[in-house]
C-alpha cells in the first residue's frame, strides 16, 4: 500500500534507468515523463508526432535543463510502426527499466479501421502495446526495479470482452473504450503472472488514472459536439490535473514497494480523483480464463512473440 499522499517528491532517484513513455508528448503520459526525467532518468518519448515532441522536449529542459530525453516515432495503432520501433531498439541492444504504455484514444464517434484491419481504439489503446511489450521483453532489464505499467481505466468497470466481435463491427464508442481498457488491466495481470511462472522477477503492474484533464477525447478522432460537452463537464468538475493523475503511473514505475500484479489508482471517492492507492478489479476482470483467451486471440492478430 502506498503511504498516505504519496507524490514525486517520494520517487527513488531514477539515476542510470531508461524509462519508455507511450504518448508521451500530453496530458499523463507527458507528465510521467517531465516527472521521470526530473529524478533523473533518460526518457525516450515514444509517439507520432515529432513536431509534438519536440516541444514537449523543450518544455521539460526548461523545467530541468539537464534531463536526458530522446524522440522515437511510435504509433501504436500501426504494427508497423511497432515494429520498427521494436526492431531498432533491439539493433540498439540497450536495456529498458521502465515500459510505460500510456498512449490513447477515446470515445472516436465512428468506427475507424485501421491498416491491420483493427478498431482503432482497441489498436492504439492495447494491441499496439501488447505487441510492443512482447517484441522489447528480451531488453527489459530483468530485476525487480525494472517495470511493465500498462495503464488502464476506471472504464473497465462496464467493460465486457466482445470474443465474438473484438473489433466492434456493430460499433458503440464507449463500449469499444471501455473493451481497449479492459483489454489493457487484463493483460497487466496476465502478464504478471506469466512473468511470475517464468521465474522473471520484472514487475508487470497496471494502473489507472482516475478521471484526469487530459485531451484523449478531443485525440479520438473529433468527438461530436455531445461528446464533447459531456467530457467537458464530466472532467472539468470531477477531473485532477494530469499532473496527479500521473501520481499511481510513477507510483508504480518506481516506488520499491510497488507490487506485481497490483492495481493502482486514486484513492478518492469512485477512484476518480486522490492520491496513488491499491485499486478495485472487478471480477470479470480477474477472470483467468478470459485473459489466457485474450491473450491467444492477441498473439494471433499481431504476430507478436511471447511468453508461452
Amino acid at each position: 500500500m502506498p503511504k498516505p499522499r504519496w507524490t514525486t517528491a517520494d520517487m527513488p532517484a531514477q539515476d542510470g534507468r531508461l524509462a519508455i513513455v507511450t504518448g508521451a508528448t500530453s496530458g499523463i503520459g507527458y507528465a510521467a515523463a517531465l516527472a521521470l526525467a526530473g529524478a533523473g532518468a533518460r526518457v525516450v518519448l515514444a509517439a507520432r508526432d515529432a513536431d509534438r515532441a519536440e516541444r514537449a522536449m523543450v518544455a521539460i529542459r526548461r523545467e530541468h535543463p539537464g534531463a536526458a530525453l530522446e524522440f522515437r516515432p511510435l504509433d501504436t495503432a500501426r504494427l508497423s510502426s511497432v515494429r520498427a520501433f521494436a526492431g531498432a531498439w533491439r539493433a540498439d541492444g540497450r536495456p529498458i527499466d521502465v515500459l510505460l504504455l500510456n498512449a490513447g484514444i477515446a470515445w472516436v464517434p465512428q468506427r475507424q479501421e485501421t491498416e491491420d484491419g483493427f478498431e482503432r481504439q482497441l489498436a492504439t489503446n492495447y494491441l499496439g502495446h501488447f505487441a510492443l511489450t512482447g517484441m522489447l521483453l528480451p531488453n527489459v532489464r530483468p530485476g525487480p526495479a525494472s517495470r511493465i505499467v500498462p495503464v488502464a481505466s476506471i472504464a473497465h468497470q462496464r467493460g465486457t470482452l466482445r470474443f465474438d466481435d473484438l473489433q466492434f463491427r456493430a460499433y458503440d464508442a464507449r463500449s469499444a473504450y471501455r473493451q481497449s481498457k479492459l483489454a489493457m488491466l487484463m493483460f497487466g495481470l496476465e502478464l504478471d503472472r506469466r512473468l511470475r511462472a517464468s521465474a522473471s522477477a520484472i514487475r508487470a503492474i497496471p494502473v489507472h488514472p482516475g478521471i484526469t484533464r487530459t485531451a484523449i477525447i478531443r485525440r479520438g478522432g473529433g468527438a461530436g459536439p455531445v461528446q464533447r460537452l459531456t467530457g467537458q463537464l464530466v472532467f472539468g468538475l470531477l477531473g485532477q490535473s494530469a499532473a496527479r493523475g500521473a501520481l499511481p503511473l510513477l507510483y508504480a514505475a518506481t516506488s520499491t514497494e510497488a507490487a506485481g500484479g497490483t492495481y493502482y489508482g486514486p484513492d478518492g471517492i469512485g477512484e476518480a480523483r486522490g492520491w496513488p492507492s491499491v485499486s478495485e478489479i472487478f471480477s470479470h476482470a480477474r477472470d483467468e480464463t478470459d485473459a489466457r483467451r485474450l491473450w491467444a486471440g492477441s498473439e494471433r492478430l499481431t504476430g507478436a512473440p511471447w511468453l508461452s
